[in-house]
This record gives C-alpha cells, structure tokens and sequence, in this order.
C-alpha cells in the first residue's frame, strides 16, 4: 500500500475536532443518532476495542456511552473500518461480504456511510 496506515485512533480523534465545525454540527443534527464500533485487530469478536460515535451530542468517546443504548453497532477488522471511513469501501458490500456485523436498528444502519466521516487530505494520512 502506497499510503501509510491510518490509525482507528487517529480516525476518530479527528472526527471529533470535525464534529466542532459548522460542518460537523450540520452533520450531527441531520443524522442525530448514537453509533457503537467494535474494532478486531485480526477476528471480529475477538480483542475488540469499542468507540461510540454520538451523533446527538457530537462526541467520539473510547468505551460505551453509559445511560444510553446505541441505535446501532458495528464490529469490523481496523483495515476494513478504515476502508470505509475512507470511503474505499461501501459499507453495505462490507456486510454482504461479512466484513461488518450489524446489530440494532437497520434504518439507523442505514445512515452509516462514508459521509459521517469527515474528508482527509491526502497528505494528512
């Protein structure tokens, strides 16, 4: 791969500075809903990490969000995450082929795509 790996931690600690932005206010109030990801090293199921994505209130957090349930949650490899996130993956072919596992609300699976992410220059990676 040309491009050095981008970290799932670096991911995220970016989307929270974007969900400071006009942008990303626009984004949470459009979207307005609370994402759990699981992250695999190597399996899904295994060594997971997890991060919440609160859509409501702007935040990434490590760990789950206490007191409230997510509307959905995602398990991914990091690589396959990263894909996504990039947008060098469609998240609905991610779960046809087993690279994503969905649990909760499908409408609010739905609205996972790319576009939650906020666009990196080539250089930032």
């Amino acid at each position: 791969m040309a491009t050095p790996q981008l970290k799932p931690e670096t991911l995220f600690d970016l989307m929270s500075k974007h969900f400071e932005t006009d942008e990303g206010k626009e984004l949470c109030k459009k979207i307005n809903l609370v994402y759990q990801i699981k992250l695999a090293p190597e399996k899904i199921g295994f060594n997971e990490v997890c991060y919440t994505i609160d859509l409501k209130n702007g935040k990434v957090i490590k760990g789950t969000l206490e007191g409230e349930k997510p509307d959905a949650t995602f398990s991914f490899k990091e690589k396959d995450f990263i894909k996504i996130a990039l947008g060098k993956m469609n998240p609905q072919i991610a779960f046809m082929r087993g690279l994503m596992k969905i649990k909760g609300s499908l409408s609010a699976a739905q609205k996972f795509t790319p576009d939650i992410f906020p666009k990196f220059p080539v250089s930032k990676l």
